[in-house]
């Protein structure tokens, strides 16, 4: 989605401004809400809510004990690039309840950042298929957790079954450079993909 914003001065060109849509998605826990979060401009939308004893028999808190709440919605966050590119965020639910949520959230994405985590590497391959089926360009985010064990990038790239195109990097979601420095990476890759001409 694009659209021209005018400059107030008076005679100056309007300048063309790209608004770009981008998935933060994952597995459950694996740090998309902050991702979202450490990197927007604005103050993030979250659609957060408390995990109960209801949701026990459902929800795998596997590597994520800690874990207190859960997006059932989306996060949504906004960055500026340059005077000329605007990246919105989207972040997907990981709950596979929610899962339903993605086609709507994906439509007109043009790339999307997958979170990964080495403790429950498993929970990124749904988000792997999802966007290598949709034909979104994805890359691979590795978010570094605290008490996860450390693999270099190429180790989790096999273990993920990664195409050779795919970039994977090693991240701290919580940090904004480290946030922005992922965001950076995908806006490379689609523009070796030659389709960020289409924003």
């Amino acid at each position: 989605m694009a659209f021209a914003t005018s400059d107030p001065q008076v005679g100056s060109p309007a300048l063309e401004q790209s608004a770009v849509k981008i998935l933060i998605a994952g597995g459950f826990g694996v740090g998309k809400t902050t991702m979202v979060g450490s990197v927007s401009e604005i103050a993030p939308l979250r659609t957060e809510e408390l995990l109960t004893d209801a949701g026990v028999a459902v929800d795998d808190l596997t590597g994520v004990a800690t874990k207190t709440t859960t997006t059932v919605a989306l996060d949504f966050g906004k960055i500026t690039i340059s005077p000329q590119i605007v990246l919105y965020l989207f972040g997907t639910p990981g709950q596979e309840r929610f899962w339903f949520m993605w086609d709507e959230l994906a439509a007109g994405a043009l790339g999307a950042v997958v979170l990964a985590d080495t403790r429950r590497l498993d929970s990124s391959f749904a988000a792997i298929d999802f966007f290598e089926h949709r034909q979104v360009p994805f890359i691979v985010g590795v978010n570094c957790f605290d008490d996860a064990p450390r693999y270099p990038v190429e180790a989790v790239r096999d273990a993920l079954d990664l195409d050779p195109d795919v970039p994977a990097v090693l991240c701290d979601a919580r940090d904004r450079e480290s946030s922005k420095a992922v965001l950076a990476t995908l806006l490379e890759h689609l523009i070796d993909l030659g389709t960020a001409a289409r924003a």
